[in-house]
């Protein structure tokens, strides 16, 4: 019996979570050089599987790992409902980012996401379009602005650099993550005042659609006793 975990291929996310795990008693190393995405585990019965960031919490709402490694932001963003479908085991204090909504600085008038859906109706009557605010959360943002009652608003997609979006006119105003908002205040964009959308960071997350019979539940609560987190019950997903 082996669980299958999945973890960032490269960069400071993938040494972080090594790291993490190491220093719990788990060692994993790349099994290879540097392109090969192959990896192992000095823990019995587990099975590392690296992979980009963004594949974990697809692979893991479909059943094919039992536990990843990847931002809280990214679980939200992919899998919709995804409470349904993974649980959050254990955040792991590292990969700290917000994801915000922030509007060009000498919009003097916009502080709140209440003053947002004022600018955005004004946008609309005096240029007959709606405001674009650039994003590559979409799920994410919409759900947000939906609760927070800001209407007559259009995302458009943005996966490259954001935060240069308004000064290229591509849009008015950019939901995007931020650990320091430098980039952001170096662009002109300031962060409105309730504009924190979510505060995510590296969380392992278990599946609830993979495989999970006694012995694969036996291997986790294991797990957890040298990592922390909570346990599964006997009984459920």
């Amino acid at each position: 019996m082996t669980l299958r975990l999945g973890l960032p291929s490269k960069g400071r996310l993938m040494e972080d979570a090594f790291a993490w795990f190491a220093a719990r008693g788990i060692p994993l190393s790349r099994d290879g050089g540097e392109r090969t995405y192959a990896a192992r585990a000095g823990w019995e019965g587990l099975e590392p599987v690296l992979l980009s960031a963004g594949e974990i919490p697809r692979d893991l709402a479909s059943g094919r790992l039992h536990l990843g490694v990847t931002g809280s932001d990214l679980v939200r963003e992919r899998v919709a409902g995804w409470e349904r479908r993974l649980e959050a085991l254990a955040p792991m204090g590292f990969g700290a980012a917000d994801v915000v909504i922030a509007v060009p600085d000498f919009w003097v008038d916009v502080r709140t996401l209440d003053d947002l859906d004022a600018a955005c109706a004004a946008f609309r009557q005096a240029h007959g379009r709606r405001l674009r605010i650039a994003t590559k959360y979409h799920r994410l943002v919409r759900d947000f602005l939906r609760a927070h009652g800001v209407a007559d608003y259009l995302l458009v997609d943005s996966q490259g650099a954001t935060e240069g979006t308004v000064k290229a006119e591509a849009a008015e105003a950019v939901a995007d993550i931020t650990s320091t908002g430098e980039t952001l205040r170096a662009n002109g964009l300031r962060v409105l005042d309730d504009g924190v959308i979510h505060r995510s960071e590296a969380t392992l997350f278990r599946s609830r659609t993979a495989g999970w019979g006694r012995a694969e539940r036996a291997a986790l609560d294991r797990l957890l006793e040298r990592v922390g987190g909570q346990t599964i019950p006997a009984a459920g997903g």
